[in-house]
């Protein structure tokens, strides 16, 4: 058997060693404040070196984590990815909320999901609707936040300048730039977290995650990799 077949075998067994290794299964989680366990979907290198929560926003669910590949970079940049349907959406649309959409939820209900699912120190992914939900979390329980990642997420206008800047978690703010609302409304008051960078995704509207896959995650993973 010559040398180079002998090396293309071993890469071969290597490649699927490593594509093996990642986990994926599909769950539920009973939080005490929802009515009805959520949905969620789960991606897991054998080795994974930190834990990432994947919110939506409210005509979203998990699913498009899944369909634009997010939950398969961050699995094989060795993140174990966790992407939940939130109340009264997706596949969670049985358990009512512990807050009306636009409201803040209690701090507790997203420090609840992560415990429950093993995942602090955890960091953050948080567009749009999820900001009901992930701010109080960050702002109340920052020691449990590995990072934050905040898409346009709504309810930045709750807090103030002072409370922000009392936050030290690193924060990716990401918005597109057809995004001339909620992307622009956040970044103003986000801007006021101590330790922040931005990234501003150019043609890309509300969503930009979804119109723009690749940039989305080289700007995750870039990130991710640096801290």
């Amino acid at each position: 058997m010559s040398v180079l077949l002998i090396f293309c075998l071993s890469l071969s067994c290597f490649c699927y060693f490593r594509m093996s290794a990642v986990k994926m299964t599909e769950g539920s989680v009973q939080v005490e404040s929802c009515s009805a366990p959520l949905f969620y979907r789960r991606s897991e290198p054998s080795d994974a070196r930190m834990s990432v929560l994947l919110l939506h926003g409210i005509r979203f669910s998990s699913e498009n984590w899944l369909n634009i590949g997010t939950m398969d970079t961050l699995a094989k940049a060795g993140c174990c990815a966790v992407a939940i349907d939130l109340p009264e959406l997706g596949r969670s649309k049985s358990a009512k909320g512990p807050a009306a959409v636009g409201e803040l939820a209690p701090a507790g209900f997203l420090k609840e999901v992560c415990e429950k699912l093993n995942l602090l120190p955890v960091v953050v992914i948080s567009p749009s609707l999820s900001g009901m939900y992930s701010l109080p979390f960050l702002l109340e329980y920052q020691d449990l936040v590995r990072a934050y990642i905040p898409v346009a997420p709504i309810c930045t206008e709750k807090f103030t300048a002072e409370q922000y800047q009392r936050v030290k978690v690193p924060t990716l703010i990401v918005y597109g730039d057809q995004d001339s609302q909620l992307g622009e409304v956040s970044l103003r008051n986000l801007k006021n977290l101590v330790d922040h960078r931005v990234v501003v995704m150019e043609g890309a509207g509300h969503p930009c995650y979804l119109d723009d896959p690749d940039v989305w995650h080289k700007a995750l993973t870039d990130f991710l990799n640096r801290l």
